[in-house]
């Protein structure tokens, strides 16, 4: 494996890392809690088009490399830098729950 895949890869688990850390270290982090801290926002959607980037770098330099749900997570990362006004906390959490484990395998 080349450099630059390996370091996409890093970079999509340590983001991964970093938002289930977010969601941890709040024992009660719900749809509400979510909405209502922008910092806690702003740092998940950051992550998320790094996850995004990544994958969709992955997807040109080896689309043979299975990626369960990539078109999906860089749908995501495209609606939150080009279409951020229709972004919305329900949008966010559910990406989490459905797609992290499967892209952390």
């Amino acid at each position: 494996m080349n450099e630059r895949l390996l370091k996409s890869l890093y970079d999509i688990k340590g983001a991964i890392d970093e938002i289930e850390f977010f969601f941890v270290s709040s024992e009660e982090m719900g749809f509400d809690v979510y909405a209502q801290d922008l910092q806690l926002k702003r740092a998940v959607e950051r992550d998320l088009e790094i996850i995004g980037e990544a994958v969709n770098r992955i997807l040109k330099e080896k689309p043979e490399i299975p990626i369960t749900h990539a078109h999906r997570i860089v749908g995501l990362r495209n609606q939150i830098i080009h279409g951020y006004y229709s972004i919305t906390g329900e949008n966010i959490l559910g990406h989490r729950n459905q797609s992290f484990a499967q892209i952390e395998n």
